[in-house]
């Protein structure tokens, strides 16, 4: 799956052309990355971007 907005959307408020990455998707990149070790349930994708993880677990390894 790639993350990038290719089309606009349909109501014509597309910013985003070629390859740059939508702020919704860094940010959820961002989110990821700061998780380090979890789950996302049910992830809410509305118009091809990210907009809601209704149950997000962290998980702790306690052994390195």
């Amino acid at each position: 799956m790639n993350p990038t907005r290719q089309n606009s959307p349909p109501d014509g408020q597309g910013s985003n052309t070629g390859n740059s990455i939508h702020p919704a998707w860094l940010e959820f990149i961002r989110f990821c990355s700061q998780l380090r070790h979890g789950e996302i349930d049910q992830l809410k994708i509305q118009d091809g971007l990210p907009v809601l993880a209704e149950t997000v677990r962290q998980k702790i390894k306690f052994n390195r």
